[in-house]
């Protein structure tokens, strides 16, 4: 039998550190000792604080309780993400978290839609998802399990504070033994016969060792990039923007918390609005090659809707990712290994896809080469088909201006292409293994992009036109109904789940 390990150490803390800690633990409880090392005095990245459905599956994996996590953390509930002037100036569209509407008869909903679509009915694709009708309505109530039910076929999210969720899950942690230590890492120290990390030392002159190492030290890859010399892989030439102004605001005096994430097109990149039970996000993230760092703080200044709480922070980054994500005997997460704009709110599901990934894999103490391998190329795959996700937003649009204008006549990689010919010919949605999207996303992308299919799926003239309108009539009107009943987002908060900040503030 191979040796199995039996110490982890996690340099650094935040969502990346704290999550990695949390799914190893739920995974390998008490055969691995975990030892997380991190610095009070080293400030962490929040840009994200939005989510994709996937989070619910972490938290479920960890044991963690939904309402208590909403209530620790001053999360909200996200139906989706709102594009206002996106595909052009004035235009506004929502990606949903779920379908629009079941098939039938084997044929996908967009493509009866589509076939109703060239016969003259204009009602617009956003009147058959549910997720979309409710978000824009502020009104939230989880899915029915019932597949028959119109509330079965969509998901959701949480907008969250990350530092109050890395917070709420180091207590979590804890309880359950993972150890911490609050110290700067000095030194990252190599074996001479192999060049695998052998242990820390850290500025107090203590030196951890491990058999397993886990980089969650962000942009700065102290350990995967800087000690072990992983190269960075730069996409910039695909997604120019590079900085983002962050401030966080008061809540709106709308008594209304809608349900969804919003991101607004401006001159060169986009702002983003985050509603949660205490505060606002928001942020502008933009091209420094195409506006001034000055122009793009007063474009965000100029478009808050509430009075800031702290002064704007600005936050330098370059798109990529590491080469490999996992050297020798050296795992990095979050940050450390990459970053890709928050456009689609995919920076915490990287962290929890990571983690899983390598409980997945998880090593002997000696490593097998083929365990990495395969864990490199799950990653890789993953970020590549994100990548893709987010160039459509760009490469389809049709706004005026420098950035818009080379975004949208860019070359863009062969695989985006082949999915967007495909679409073009007959609305077929082409999705890969580690896709972290599935077909109703990219749909919405499309389609409020302006991207019409040539044709439909010929199974859908085995049914005649007005058997196919009934149905789709029956399915609006079911949404319309039942939407109509569901209570309004702040009051499911008030009445599930509110924070302390929430009752205090009365809504």
């Amino acid at each position: 039998m191979a040796e199995p390990i039996r110490k982890i150490i996690i340099a650094g803390g935040g969502t990346a550190g704290w999550m990695s800690a949390a799914a190893l633990k739920a995974g390998l409880g008490e055969t691995v000792d975990i030892l997380l090392i991190e610095s009070e005095d080293i400030g962490t990245i929040g840009v994200g604080e939005a989510t994709i459905p996937t989070i619910r599956l972490f938290n479920e994996h960890v044991g963690i309780d939904e309402a208590s996590f909403i209530r620790a953390t001053e999360a909200t509930f996200k139906l989706g993400i709102e594009f206002q002037g996106w595909g052009h100036e004035g235009n506004r569209y929502f990606h949903p978290f779920g379908d629009y509407g079941g098939t039938h008869e084997g044929i996908a909903a967009h493509q009866i839609w589509r076939r109703l679509n060239l016969a003259g009915d204009h009602t617009p694709l956003e009147a058959y998802s549910v997720g979309t009708q409710m978000a824009y309505a502020g009104r939230f109530f989880p899915p029915n399990p019932d597949p028959r039910s119109p509330m079965h076929d969509y998901s959701y999210a949480f907008h969250f504070d990350a530092g109050l969720y890395a917070r709420f899950l180091r207590q979590h942690c804890e309880q359950r033994g993972v150890r911490r230590l609050n110290a700067k890492i000095a030194n990252v120290n190599l074996r001479g016969e192999d060049g695998y990390i052998d242990s820390l030392t850290l500025d107090d002159g203590r030196v951890e060792t491990a058999d397993l190492f886990i980089d969650c030290t962000g942009f700065r890859a102290l350990l995967l990039g800087e000690a072990l010399g992983v190269p960075f892989v730069d996409w910039s030439h695909y997604l120019p923007v590079d900085r983002a102004w962050a401030v966080p605001t008061a809540k709106a005096a709308s008594p209304a918390i809608m349900p969804f994430t919003r991101s607004t097109a401006h001159e060169a990149g986009w702002q983003w609005r985050i509603p949660l039970q205490h505060r606002t996000g928001n942020g502008h993230v933009f091209s420094s090659s195409h506006i001034s760092e000055q122009a793009a703080l007063d474009t965000l200044m100029q478009n808050l809707d509430a009075p800031p709480l702290k002064d704007p922070m600005l936050i330098r980054f370059k798109t990529g990712h590491r080469q490999r994500f996992w050297e020798k005997n050296c795992v990095a997460v979050g940050l450390a290994t990459g970053f890709l704009e928050p456009l689609e709110s995919t920076s915490i599901n990287f962290i929890q896809n990571a983690a899983i990934r390598l409980l997945e894999l998880f090593p002997a103490k000696e490593i097998d080469p083929y365990l990495r391998d395969e864990y490199n190329l799950r990653n890789q795959a993953s970020y590549d088909y994100v990548r893709d996700f987010i160039i459509a937003h760009y490469c389809l649009n049709s706004r005026e201006g420098e950035l818009w204008r080379h975004c949208a006549n860019m070359p863009i990689p062969d695989d985006l292409q082949w999915k967007l010919e495909l679409y073009r010919r007959r609305g077929e949605v082409l999705i890969r293994k580690f896709d972290h999207f599935h077909e109703p996303s990219w749909i919405s992308i499309y389609h409020g992009h302006g991207l019409r299919a040539a044709a439909y799926d010929p199974l859908a003239d085995r049914i005649p036109l007005e058997t196919l309108s009934a149905l789709m009539q029956r399915r609006r009107e079911g949404i319309q109904r039942v939407v109509a009943q569901v209570p309004f987002h702040a009051e499911f908060i008030a009445k599930h789940c509110p924070s302390q900040s929430f009752m205090k503030a009365g809504v």
